[in-house]
């Protein structure tokens, strides 16, 4: 399992951080080590359909005489053709593929459940059985709910003989309450009678089915503790505890599946069962990308959160980590007041800054709201009230408005909802999309900036373009094991839609304005502007870098992208809306020089 690394590249002063990290030149270097063994062996064949994640981990050792030397394992997550038995890789942490071991058992006994299940679900006796029964429901319902109209139409003549101001007869009197008890009554009859057909429907096949049912849940629930709990995981201290006991601490919660089997955990857990140092490492994709995620070929990730962040936040005591970059980094750049009032403020957010505070665990900087709320240099009075009326990534530049009352605060968020607001962004994508010039198969949207004469709020005259639009229409939902990540999924994300237009094509090259660090400098960039007509999360950024986007990352997208550079090249460009209290058109552009 351990490998040679014949190099003499110095070894990191810390261990990798591993949620956010540039890649070490060692561990460079094992993982092309890595790479030409999946090329020249051919392994990635057995793995149907897309890619897979690998993983190395660069360890020191003593050899006998002594000597310290270096060498890497490396690791592939979860399963690989259905297999997690391929030499040249770390074992599992826990291997629960055995065929005759209690996890495959009683997963094959579930299994046969399953079968159960499904025959009683499609046997025609039962399904006409069931059908019978919910057409006598429905008849029932219906009953109960058109007299309960009877009674309430009843109840209103009542109401109105009584409020006519006509005198009422004893006999008449009696006769109304006669009445009204009668159909009360009736009312709970027939509700019983329908309560009680619901409770007295046999079938002998619904109460297997239910039973067989249970008893899945209960054997699935007890297999998952089970298997969670054979996984005992090691850090460098020496002290191990098992899933259950790491994610209650963390997470409150039990591991979600698949917790344990990714890349870090195992390469880890190798290392100290066999007592080697960890030095660094580095995680890559390798092959095409899955439908709902966007992943690149060769390119570097860091571990997930969801799954990962507990167990190794567990197995990296005792080790010397580096720090969160994002933790030390910090803007540049101060942000820019374009305009303000004893309601409103819009600022100029440059790249880097958070728009509002972040957490406590992963807080990059000062946000604009603490900035603007705290610097009483800046002379913004009446600040007690101060809230973003939307969001910026925090590698996102350009337009962002602060409310500086509730009132504002909650009109402007009304419009942002409502999307009465235009928004434009200009965006530099790595590469060039399929389509460089517009088509002509999605008329433009985009509505002309609210414009009242002197009214109008500008710092320059509009860009808005002009004929058609291309769009791309992607739902977008968390991907809860990789938290911020978001992917595509059709059956249950959220509808995003966003148009755009490509403004210009141009090389990487010396002469270009983008400070670019790829190592492609022959590569093509490409400027475009975006509309957003839904406002998700990560939206732009992913429907840029999808390959059903334009399959084009936004140049320094530190979780899409492909290149790194000095900057994401995405900033809010243009932002039109209506003053929140006085209704007067507001307009601003923040040009990005790209």
């Amino acid at each position: 399992m351990l490998h040679a690394l014949s190099t003499s590249l110095p070894s990191p002063r810390q261990f990798t951080y591993p949620f956010c990290y540039d890649v070490d030149p060692l561990a460079e270097a094992a993982s092309e080590e890595l790479q030409h063994y999946i090329a020249t062996t051919g392994l990635m064949s057995a793995e149907k359909g897309c890619g897979k994640m690998f993983g190395v981990l660069v360890v020191e050792y003593e050899d006998e005489t002594g000597a310290l030397q270096r060498g890497f394992l490396a690791a592939y997550s979860g399963l690989l053709g259905g297999r997690n038995d391929w030499q040249y890789f770390v074992p599992p942490v826990f291997d629960a593929q055995q065929p005759d071991g209690h996890f495959k058992r009683t997963e094959r006994e579930i299994s046969a459940i399953n079968r159960e299940i499904s025959a009683i679900e499609h046997d025609p006796q039962y399904l006409q059985s069931v059908a019978q029964h919910e057409e006598t429901m429905k008849r029932l319902q219906a009953e109960v709910e058109a007299f309960k109209v009877e009674v309430d139409a009843a109840k209103a003549r009542r109401d109105a003989r009584r409020k006519s101001g006509e005198p009422l007869s004893d006999e008449e009197q009696a006769e109304m309450v006669r009445e009204s008890q009668f159909m009360k009554a009736e009312l709970r009859r027939r509700r019983k009678a329908m309560e009680q057909a619901e409770s007295t429907f046999h079938n002998p096949r619904a109460t297997l089915l239910k039973s067989l049912q249970r008893k899945r849940k209960q054997m699935s629930d007890e297999l998952q503790r089970w298997l969670f709990s054979a996984y005992r995981m090691l850090n460098a201290e020496g002290e191990e505890r098992d899933l259950i006991d790491i994610f209650r601490e963390y997470t409150h919660a039990m591991p979600p599946a698949g917790a344990g089997d990714c890349c870090a955990p195992k390469l880890l857990q190798y290392a100290y069962l066999h007592h080697l140092r960890p030095v660094c490492m580095a995680e890559f994709w390798w092959g095409e990308s899955p439908a709902s995620e966007i992943r690149h070929h060769l390119h570097y990730y860091p571990a997930c959160r969801s799954k990962c962040l507990p167990i190794l936040t567990h197995m990296l005591k005792g080790l010397d980590v580096a720090p969160n970059p994002l933790a030390q980094k910090r803007h540049t750049a101060e942000p820019r007041v374009l305009y303000a009032d004893e309601y409103i403020l819009v600022v100029d957010k440059p790249a880097g800054m958070l728009s509002v505070p972040g957490k406590a665990d992963d807080s990059a900087s000062v946000s604009v709201e603490e900035y603007f709320a705290n610097n009483s240099k800046l002379k913004i009075q009446n600040s007690k009230f101060l809230k973003a009326a939307h969001r910026l990534d925090m590698d996102t530049s350009g337009l962002l408005v602060l409310a500086r009352t509730e009132q504002a605060y909650v009109e402007l968020q009304r419009q942002f909802a409502s999307r009465e607001t235009v928004k434009r962004y200009e965006a530099v994508l790595s590469g060039v999309p399929k389509h460089t010039t517009p088509h002509s198969t999605f008329r433009s949207d985009v509505p002309e900036p609210i414009t009242q004469n002197s009214k109008l709020k500008t710092q320059n005259s509009s860009t808005q373009p002009s004929g058609c639009l291309e769009a791309i229409s992607l739902p977008l939902i968390a991907d809860i094991n990789d938290r911020p990540r978001q992917r595509v999924d059709m059956e249950h994300g959220k509808p995003a839609l966003t148009l755009y237009n490509i403004v210009e094509v141009r090389a990487a090259d010396a002469n270009t304005a983008v400070a670019y660090t790829t190592k492609k400098a022959d590569k093509s960039l490409t400027l475009v502007h975006l509309y957003p007509k839904t406002g998700r999360t990560h939206q732009l950024r992913v429907h840029c870098a999808h390959p059903q986007g334009l399959a084009c990352p936004i140049l320094g997208d530190p979780l899409y992208g492909t290149e790194r550079a000095d900057r994401m090249y995405l900033h809010a460009a243009e932002l039109t809306f209506r003053h929140p209290i006085t209704g007067e058109p507001m307009h601003f552009l923040s040009p990005s020089g790209f």
